[in-house]
């Protein structure tokens, strides 16, 4: 089973007095393309206004991201899912897990990063900002398309994509039985599903702990749905989206005008 994470824009600085080397990371078919990724985005730091244009930052943290990226070869590097912050890593909590939680995670989850392509739970990795939308040419998503598409199409069983669409286009899924987007639904007090928006990523960062914590891997899409049923999770085979998973999870009011989607993890 392979669960796929999209990236986060904030980052933890610091990390293991290790700089970034390739050959420590997952996926090595994936190596050439990550060197000419990187190299391209430490030349980029020449100009720091025509970088902070392409990564598309305001002057406010403009300074911060290109210096960054300027010592890319040298900077510390810590596991993937150590590095990324923001509110699906926050729901993840990577930082509790337990030592066979991490065994598990380092063979089971990978991110969908803009810089270095696939890269799975524990590799190590700087920080660094790019997004699949920054501004190369020729484009990221033509760089990792392909080569990331030919990774996933070797990988067995379930693949569960939780990565948001401008990531997954940097490496489709393979069109097969068990290989499927996850999408996140809110049913509310009438019964009404729709699309979750605010919360989506807390949700699917709950779902993949869950995921983790359960420790199983799936060679079917039917062991994961019967999983999911009996630890009380609303999974379903989408029946309007080809190849989709749908998760609905509840929908309660919170503070006035405000709704707060709550993914109960039963254990």
């Amino acid at each position: 089973m392979l669960l796929l994470l999209p990236p986060s824009e904030t980052k933890r600085d610091g990390g293991a007095d290790v700089p970034l080397a390739f050959e420590s990371l997952s996926f090595p078919a994936l190596t050439s393309t990550r060197s000419a990724v990187v190299d391209e985005t430490v030349a980029m730091t020449a100009s720091p206004d025509a970088a902070a244009r392409a990564l598309k930052l305001g002057p406010k943290h403009a300074a911060a991201e290109v210096e960054r990226n300027r010592v890319l070869r040298s900077a510390s590097t810590m596991p993937a899912l150590l590095r990324y912050t923001g509110v699906l890593y926050d729901a993840l909590d990577a930082d509790s897990f337990t030592a066979e939680q991490w065994r598990f995670a380092a063979e089971s989850v990978a991110v969908q990063s803009a810089l270095l392509g696939l890269v799975r739970a524990a590799d190590p990795i700087p920080a660094y900002r790019l997004s699949f939308d920054s501004r190369l040419s020729p484009s990221l998503k033509k760089r990792w398309s392909a080569a990331c598409a030919d990774e996933l199409a070797a990988v067995d069983g379930v693949i569960l994509d939780l990565r948001s669409e401008g990531y997954a286009a940097l490496g489709p899924l393979p069109v097969r039985e068990g290989a499927h987007y996850l999408r996140v639904l809110a049913r509310d007090e009438s019964g009404t599903v729709r699309a979750l928006n605010h919360f989506n990523k807390q949700a699917k960062g709950l779902f993949t702990r869950a995921l983790v914590a359960g420790g199983e891997h799936f060679a079917s899409t039917g062991e994961l749905l019967a999983w999911a049923a009996d630890e009380g999770y609303d999974l379903t085979i989408s029946t309007d989206r080809a190849g989709e998973l749908n998760l609905v999870v509840p929908e309660v009011t919170g503070t006035p005008g405000k709704l707060t989607a709550v993914l109960s993890v039963p254990r």
